[in-house]
C-alpha cells in the first residue's frame, strides 16, 4: 500500500506517515457505514445530542495535546492551535446540536379535513467529507457533526498534511460511544476520492479545498445523480470608510490579513480606503504589521509560523514581486523578520500600496501573509472594486452608520457580509459562497436541508 508521509513545515522532518486505503479497506467502511447508518437514523434525536456532546467533551479534554499536533502538521503557532479546539470548534458543534431539533423537526402544512399531511426530512445516507489542513478541524466540525446529527454515517478523508485530525475524530466517537461504522475515516489518494464518490452508496459530499480541488470533485460528482457542497477559495475585500474606527479597523484588518500565515478562505486579502483617511490607516496598518514575530511556532512569543509549504510561500512571493515589477511598493522590509529565508516555509508578512487590478495579488487567491491596499473616492468605487472578483465569500465593511453599511451589503456579491468585523463564522449564519467560491451551505438551521431530503407524507383517513 502506498504510504503518505506529512512533511512538518518546521523543519521538514517527517512527523507522520500513514498507509493508504487499499480497495478491501474502501470496500469495508462503505458497507459497514450502509449497514450501521439503517440502524443509525431510526436512534432519537436525544440519543444523538448526546452522543455528540460527549464527542465534543473528548476534543476540550485533550486540546492542548490536538494543539501541538496541529502545530507539529501545518506549523500555525502553538499560541494558537489549542484555541481552534477551546473556542470555534466547540462553538460550531454544540450550535448544530442545539438547533438540530429545530432543523430536523417535521414541517407542517395547512389543516385539510380528512387527510394528514406533512414533510419529514429523512437522513441522506453515507455522508463523505473531504476536508483540508488549514483549518482542520473548524472546516470538518462544519460537516461531520450535523451529518451525523441528521441521522446519517459519515466517511472523513482528512487532507495529507493532517490526517491525525481524522484520526482523533474517531478516538472522539469511540470515547462518546457512538455505534461502529457510524463514523470512520480514510487516508486517501486524489484518485481514490473520485473512485469513492463514484461508488453508489455515497449519497452527499462535502468538499472544502481550492477551486481547482472543487472542479474535480464536481466532475466526480457529475457522473452520478447526487449533489455536494462545494465551500472553495476567496479574495476576500474590506471597505473602510471615512467615518470608520480607525484604530479598530486596523487592529481587526491586519489579524483577519495574517492570521494563520494568511492561510484562511475567508481572510483578508484586499483592502480599499477611503482616501479622506487612506493615509492614516496605511501608517497604522503598517506599524502594527512590524510587530507581528515569524519564527519557531513552538515559541510562545511567536506570532506568524512557517506557511504549509515551501511551494506555497513560493507562489506567494511570485505575486508580491510581481506586482512590485508592476508598479506596487513593498512597503514591509523582510529584514525585520530574521526568520525570513526564501527557499524555506518562512516568510514575512507584507503590505503593497499603488495596487491596482491589473496585478495577481489583487485578483488571484493568494492564501498567504500579503495584502494589497488602494484608495477609494467613494463608496460606489469600493463596491466596484469589491465585486470585481471571481470569488465571493465574504466581504467587510468599517463604518460607524449602519444604514449605509445596510446599503452597501445589498450590492456586494458575497456569501457573508461584515460590518465591523471579519474572518468569522458565526453558526447561526449560513455559511455559504457565490461566484467560484462554490455552493451550497453549512452552519445554520440551513445547512440540515443540505443533509436531508424531503420526504412528504399525503394520508387520506378513513371515516369511521
Amino acid at each position: 500500500m502506498p504510504i503518505q508521509k506529512t512533511i512538518s513545515p518546521i523543519d521538514g522532518s517527517v512527523y507522520v506517515e500513514r498507509s493508504q486505503a487499499d480497495a478491501a479497506a474502501i470496500e469495508s467502511a462503505l458497507f459497514h457505514a450502509v449497514t450501521a447508518q439503517k440502524m443509525w437514523r431510526n436512534t432519537s434525536l436525544a440519543e444523538r445530542e448526546a452522543i455528540c456532546t460527549k464527542a465534543v467533551e473528548y476534543f476540550l479534554l485533550h486540546a492542548d495535546e490536538i494543539g501541538t499536533e496541529l502545530t507539529w502538521q501545518m506549523g500555525r503557532p502553538i499560541r494558537y492551535t489549542a484555541n481552534e479546539i477551546r473556542r470555534g470548534f466547540q462553538e460550531r458543534a454544540k450550535y448544530m446540536i442545539s438547533v438540530a431539533g429545530k432543523a430536523l423537526a417535521d414541517v407542517e402544512v395547512e389543516a385539510l379535513s380528512g387527510f394528514k399531511r406533512f414533510i419529514r426530512r429523512d437522513p441522506l445516507g453515507v455522508v463523505f467529507v473531504v476536508a483540508p489542513w488549514n483549518y482542520p478541524y473548524l472546516t470538518s466540525v462544519n460537516s461531520v457533526i450535523p451529518a451525523i446529527m441528521a441521522g446519517n454515517a459519515v466517511i472523513l478523508k482528512h487532507a495529507q498534511q493532517t490526517p491525525l485530525c481524522a484520526e482523533r475524530y474517531a478516538a472522539a466517537f469511540e470515547y462518546a460511544g457512538l455505534p461502529a461504522g457510524v463514523f470512520q475515516y480514510l487516508h486517501l489518494s486524489h484518485e481514490q476520492v473520485a473512485e469513492v464518490i463514484g461508488d453508489s452508496r455515497i449519497d452527499y459530499v462535502a468538499f472544502t479545498g481550492s477551486v481547482e480541488g472543487g472542479h474535480a470533485i464536481q466532475e466526480a460528482i457529475n457522473k452520478r445523480f447526487i449533489v455536494g457542497g462545494l465551500e472553495l477559495g476567496g479574495k476576500d475585500p474590506a471597505y473602510v470608510r471615512a467615518d470608520a474606527d480607525l484604530a479598530d479597523a486596523v487592529e481587526n484588518l491586519v489579524d483577519g490579513a495574517f492570521f494563520n500565515s494568511g492561510q484562511s478562505c475567508c481572510g483578508i486579502e484586499r483592502i480599499y480606503v477611503h482616501e479622506d483617511i487612506y493615509d492614516k490607516f496605511v501608517k497604522g496598518f503598517i506599524a502594527l504589521t512590524k510587530t507581528y514575530v515569524l519564527g519557531d511556532p513552538f515559541n510562545p512569543e511567536t506570532t506568524l509560523g512557517p506557511m504549509v509549504r515551501t511551494s506555497a510561500a513560493t507562489f506567494t512571493q511570485k505575486q508580491i514581486d510581481q506586482a512590485v515589477a508592476q508598479g506596487a511598493k513593498a512597503m514591509i522590509d523582510p529584514d525585520l523578520f530574521p526568520a525570513n529565508k526564501p527557499g524555506t516555509p518562512y516568510l514575512a508578512p507584507q503590505v503593497l500600496i499603488d495596487v491596482n487590478h491589473s496585478m495577481g495579488v489583487m485578483t488571484e487567491e493568494s492564501f498567504g501573509p500579503v495584502v494589497g491596499i488602494m484608495s477609494v473616492k467613494n463608496d460606489e468605487e469600493a463596491i466596484r472594486l469589491m465585486n470585481d472578483s471571481q470569488y465571493g465569500l465574504t466581504a467587510s465593511v468599517w463604518t460607524k452608520d449602519l444604514d449605509a453599511a445596510m446599503q452597501i451589503g445589498e450590492k456586494i456579491e458575497t456569501g457573508t457580509f461584515f460590518m465591523n468585523r471579519c474572518d468569522y463564522l458565526d453558526p447561526a449564519l449560513a455559511w455559504t459562497g457565490v461566484k467560484n467560491s462554490g455552493r451550497g451551505c453549512t452552519l445554520s438551521v440551513i445547512a440540515y436541508e443540505s443533509l436531508t431530503r424531503p420526504k412528504s407524507f399525503h394520508m387520506k383517513v378513513p371515516v369511521r
